[in-house]
């Protein structure tokens, strides 16, 4: 095998058709390369070509993640005292380099989890606006100076940063969710230790290394790689052992409630960006075509592997079989396949084997609900293929979109999220009735709804429960500098992009400043103000 820092991204890019391991990639801690202090490894596999193994990677121990923290703390005092324009100097590198490295990150992305070329050149986009937004943030990390109600005292509040912190991201958007947590991480004078996702270590092997290409100091970002129960498990029960200040997770609404609970007992700091069943509501004033185009788009791009992506499509009864027929001459044309071998399909493979056995597992229970179904047959095979499915089917893991119709709020796939290309179809009689379908899941993160009437527009945009709403527009798609997350089951309120997400890495402190030479203390030697009668006699104003 070769090792991965002599090689180009040329090289990384070169497909390994024979099944072993092309790349050899390690851990970087303290900016050195470091194998599992176990000797352990995994593979990446292209999942839509499983004979392509792109490498092998260490299956990190708890041995590893405790170096890694150390190291982020040693680089933590430097790294935090370095000024905030300088820190955004090298984000903006990153940026820059993020650019140059563009279609060679989009290829290797699209090849190591599936997604299509074009949603790849996107998600690096993000990537890079990122950078460029919080390289400026470095000039505009403010504080304020505040009026004492004493004199001769200045009053001043500072952002400091939180310490170490911990990055655990999903593999379904494996460049844009890191970046959105260590950049505004790193911006703020934090170190990180970032576990990569199973499923995409290539790729963020590829990300670290860019990083450090870019001037980051060693220890500021550390990588490693392995599994959820193990690296992953590790890094959040650091927080046990007082070596984490922060974690910053994106994942399934289960596991953030276990991260949740270890950090609320040490009182570490925790972000959250869960899961979501996200409602798409259709109005009878709406423009149907433009409305179904935004449902099917919200329901089966990335194959339905986006915590926004459309969950219950709610129709008002009155358009409900326009919308249906035009939304099913859609699907059943759906074209799927390698778009890294067949050009203009809407989606790819699954991110890997475990998702889509999970997905199946999700179809199970629309299946036993005594939903409806429309459309999809499970996994493509060779003998069971849609229409337009493009390629050979036992090359990778493939499904059907699928639609369920007649769909109520008391079955379970009203409620499940079902991560893939799935969408439940539920009627509702009124404007008020949608509405109240849109809030009955335990879900809050996306949301939409497609109407030409101002007032439903208001009336749900201040009426749903969630944190995130689309006016016209699907479920799906953030913008760098918007906030991001959800309410209820789909995250603890913090958000993810833009200047809020400064907020969830930093922390405000308050100095005083004492200019007079004596004690003065707040709130007991404050002179008080009497209120006098006025002289002037009002009467005639009367």
């Amino acid at each position: 095998m070769t090792h991965v820092l002599e090689t180009g991204f040329e090289e990384l890019n070169r497909e390994n058709p024979n099944g072993s391991p092309a790349i050899r990639g390690y851990n970087i801690v303290d900016g050195e390369l470091k194998s599992s202090s176990s000797g352990a490894t995994f593979e990446s596999r292209n999942p839509a070509w499983v004979d392509d193994c792109l490498g092998e990677f260490p299956l990190s121990t708890e041995e590893d993640v405790h170096a890694a923290l150390k190291s982020a703390r040693k680089a933590f005092p430097s790294w935090s005292s370095t000024p905030a324009p300088t820190r955004g100097q090298v984000i903006g590198n990153m940026g820059r380099l993020l650019m140059d490295y563009k279609e060679d990150l989009v290829r290797l992305q699209a090849r190591e989890i599936g997604k299509t070329l074009k949603e790849c050149g996107g998600e690096i986009q993000e990537a890079i606006d990122t950078c460029l937004f919080f390289q400026s943030e470095g000039r505009r990390l403010y504080g304020q100076t505040v009026n004492s109600e004493l004199q001769d005292k200045e009053l001043f509040t500072y952002r400091r940063a939180l310490g170490v912190c911990g990055i655990i991201n999903a593999c379904n958007f494996p460049s844009a969710v890191p970046f959105w947590k260590m950049i505004p991480a790193i911006m703020c004078g934090n170190t990180c230790v970032w576990k990569s996702p199973q499923d995409s270590p290539m790729l963020s092997f590829a990300l670290a290394r860019i990083m450090h290409e870019a001037g980051l100091p060693n220890g500021v970002i550390n990588l490693v790689h392995g599994n959820g129960s193990g690296a992953g498990q590790s890094l959040v029960d650091s927080a046990d052992l007082g070596m984490v200040n922060k974690i910053s997770f994106t994942g399934s609404t289960s596991v953030g409630k276990m991260i949740g609970e270890i950090c609320g007992r040490n009182l570490v700091s925790a972000s959250l960006e869960l899961g979501g069943k996200n409602p798409l509501v259709v109005m009878p004033s709406a423009d149907i075509d433009n409305a179904v185009e935004g449902a099917y788009w919200a329901a089966f791009g990335t194959a339905g592997q986006r915590c926004t992506s459309l969950g219950n499509l709610i129709l008002h009864q009155d358009i409900y079989d326009e919308f249906m027929e035009k939304f099913m001459e859609m699907v059943e044309n759906t074209r799927i396949g390698d778009s890294m071998r067949h050009e203009d399909v809407l989606y790819g493979s699954m991110l890997s084997e475990k998702y889509a056995i999970d997905f199946l597992k999700g179809v199970e229970i629309c299946d036993s609900d005594g939903a409806k179904k429309m459309f999809g047959e499970g996994a493509i095979t060779d003998d069971n293929r849609p229409t337009n499915f493009l390629g050979e089917a036992s090359d990778g893991s493939y499904m059907w979109p699928h639609v369920y119709v007649d769909v109520t709020e008391e079955m379970s796939c009203f409620h499940e999220e079902i991560f893939g290309p799935l969408v439940t179809v539920v009627k509702a009689k009124s404007f008020d009735h949608a509405l109240h379908l849109a809030n009955a899941s335990p879900f809050g993160l996306s949301s939409a709804c497609y109407t030409n009437d101002r007032l439903e527009a208001y009336r749900f945009k201040t009426g749903i429960k969630a944190g995130m709403t689309g006016i016209n527009n699907s479920t799906t798609g953030a913008e760098a500098h918007l906030p991001f997350g959800g309410v209820k089951d789909s995250g603890n309120g913090t958000r993810e992009s833009g200047i809020w997400v400064i907020e969830a890495y930093s922390y405000w402190h308050a100095v005083n400043d004492e200019l007079s030479g004596k004690l003065q203390l707040a709130q007991m030697d404050v002179e008080e103000i009497h209120i006098e009668e006025a002289d002037a006699d009002y009467s005639a104003l009367a």
